[in-house]
């Protein structure tokens, strides 16, 4: 009974957006790069950028919004460079996204010790905070969890129908698309594979360190190491969970995030005092490859995925 009465209370819906929403970004980003045909295994890596370098911006001074700015502007940059490497030189996109996660959390790393190199505790700023909805706040059980959060996760809501719309009823998204699964018709209409690939992988890159940011801008005041924890690597499992289509990823992220914060409060409980803490980690990880492993065998992968194309090529 006492996991009824946890999932009928406001407060851990509220938790279960909160948790979900930085997975929501870099779930869509990592989402448009497949959708083109692209791999991005820097996810990780990207995501850690994005949450130092929007914190740092801030603690310096600059604005929230501009912070969440800057965070892009770090990941866009590493988005390019695994563009470069991949697309139109045709390097292995698990070796890239690999050597990419290392080297932007190593940058990360090694610039907030610089920044920062007597500091034995992490600097605050003060980050977003939550913002109610008139009216819709006031719905029981919905209204506190879903119409009172941070404006980043209003945001991360709202990207969800806008990559959709792109996706699915543009001549853009339709390019996008065509590029992951075949590459040859886009060419054959006298678009550029390459431009559309890279372009993919520069905005998925984007909104994976606005992802990053999150934690550092709005569910969290500061920066610390190992803050991104797994979220990036969860992430490419939402996407094949979701079966590459937005609305579904993001449920899978918002299932998670249940999920987890299930699991936290588990270890308040009596049962908490009887199993070890550990066991409830492993819950929303168990269970989410559980999900992974059905939803899986049913999901259509982009059939040129990982496929390098060159011009001219059939």
């Amino acid at each position: 009974m006492e996991i009824f009465d946890i999932l009928l209370t406001a407060s851990f819906w509220a938790a279960a957006v909160r948790i979900a929403s930085p997975l929501i970004f870099a779930t869509l980003g990592e989402l448009i790069c497949e959708r083109a045909g692209v791999l991005n295994l820097g996810i990780e890596g990207i995501m850690v950028i994005g949450a130092f370098s929007g914190w740092m911006a801030v603690y310096l001074g600059a604005p929230l919004w501009a912070g969440v700015g800057v965070a892009m502007l770090a990941g866009m940059l590493f988005g390019l460079l695994h563009a470069t490497l991949t697309v139109p030189f045709g390097l292995s996109q698990h070796v890239v996204g690999l050597g990419v996660t290392l080297l932007a959390s190593a940058v990360a790393y090694f610039a907030y010790r610089l920044s920062l190199p007597e500091v034995t505790s992490p600097p605050k700023i003060v980050p977003f905070q939550p913002v109610e909805i008139p009216g819709l706040s006031q719905i029981p059980l919905i209204g506190p969890a879903f119409f009172n959060q941070t404006p980043l996760t209003y945001l991360a809501f709202v990207l969800i129908a806008v990559v959709s719309i792109v996706l699915y009823r543009t001549p853009l998204g339709l390019a996008l698309r065509a590029a992951g699964e075949n590459p040859a018709s886009v060419e054959a209409q006298g678009l550029s594979v390459t431009a559309i690939r890279m372009g993919a992988v520069i905005v998925g890159s984007g909104l994976m360190a606005v992802g990053g940011a999150f934690l550092t801008m709005s569910a969290f005041s500061s920066f610390f190491f190992e803050m991104v924890n797994g979220r990036g690597w969860i992430c490419i499992a939402l996407v094949v969970f979701g079966a590459w289509r937005p609305g579904k990823a993001a449920l899978g992220a918002l299932l998670f995030a249940a999920f987890d914060a299930l699991q936290v409060r588990l270890q308040q409980t009596p049962l908490g005092a009887l199993v070890p803490y550990q066991v409830f980690l492993m819950v929303p990880y168990i269970l989410s490859i559980l999900a992974l492993v059905l939803m899986s065998r049913r999901a259509e992968v982009p059939a040129a995925l990982m496929v390098p194309f060159n011009k001219g090529e059939r």
